[in-house]
């Protein structure tokens, strides 16, 4: 038999058979609050503790790719260069075919410490450079001289159908302050010698008056005026000499007022 959900009491009033117990009131917690909250707190710290190890699993590799791709991102750049080139990526020379031209390009070492630097070609042999290296101080400069065998033209070209396969490459290498150049150091170390740029050939009329023209002719002018400039010997630093032969001796002049002095004390004390 069902039991009945509600009745009514003596007084009237409607009471409910299934009221929440005394221990289940709102105000009163259940016996088990007291473990269930520990056990929620453990698994609150457990789970922040979880989340704690995936967050670094997650921060760790992105800075190791960080860094990874910071180092792969440095190696791709270009180095920085050393030497400033004039003009920087063309060698001019005049056509002149069956003939031996000259070219010039202006050298400068804009870094902070000594620089050697090395020229090569692709054609070693109708092509030669002065100087093929050096060593180059902060701040200094030199025009370099580059010597081309020009081949006659084929099939009748024109100056301006006439193209080059020749290259000439400039490499730079930091030294240790001041030394004597020898191209055995771009061997020795190998791992810090830079291509500075890579030149290619220009030719140029020579009956047509251009701006390329008249620079190559200055620094030519300048690179055989630093070349005249190191064959002279060095000044002779000694004594001034006058006459022929007569060097001035100061010590011989003192000398010989001296022995004059004790004459003329001598010729004193006799009397």
């Amino acid at each position: 038999m069902a039991v009945e959900a509600e009745k009514f009491g003596s007084d009237g009033k409607l009471w409910s058979l299934c009221k929440r117990p005394f221990w289940q009131s709102r105000n009163a917690a259940p016996p088990y609050s007291s473990a269930s909250s520990s056990s929620s707190n453990l698994s609150s710290m457990h789970n922040a503790h979880q989340l704690t190890r995936i967050h670094e699993s997650v921060e760790r590799p992105a800075l190791y790719s960080g860094s990874t791709v910071s180092y792969v991102a440095k190696s791709l750049l270009p180095a920085r260069r050393r030497l400033r080139l004039d003009p920087p990526n063309k060698l001019f020379f005049p056509y002149e075919p069956g003939k031996q031209v000259k070219s010039a390009v202006g050298i400068k070492n804009t870094s902070k410490s000594h620089v050697a630097f090395k020229f090569q070609t692709t054609a070693p042999k109708s092509c030669y450079m002065r100087p093929p290296g050096g060593i180059l101080a902060p701040g200094e400069s030199l025009v370099a001289t580059v010597f081309k065998f020009v081949e006659p033209p084929e099939n009748n070209e024109k100056l301006v159908d006439q193209k080059s396969r020749v290259k000439f490459k400039i490499m730079s290498l930091k030294v240790k302050g001041e030394m004597d150049y020898v191209p055995e150091l771009f061997e020795e170390q190998k791992e810090q010698v830079v291509v500075e740029q890579v030149l290619r050939v220009v030719f140029l009329d020579p009956e047509r008056p251009t701006l390329a023209m008249e620079k190559l002719k200055r620094q030519l002018a300048e690179a055989e005026a630093a070349l005249e400039s190191r064959k002279k010997p060095p000044e002779e630093v000694g004594p001034r000499i006058v006459g022929e032969g007569l060097v001035i001796d100061e010590w011989k002049e003192r000398r010989e007022r001296y022995l004059a002095q004790q004459q003329v004390e001598g010729v004193v004390d006799s009397m």
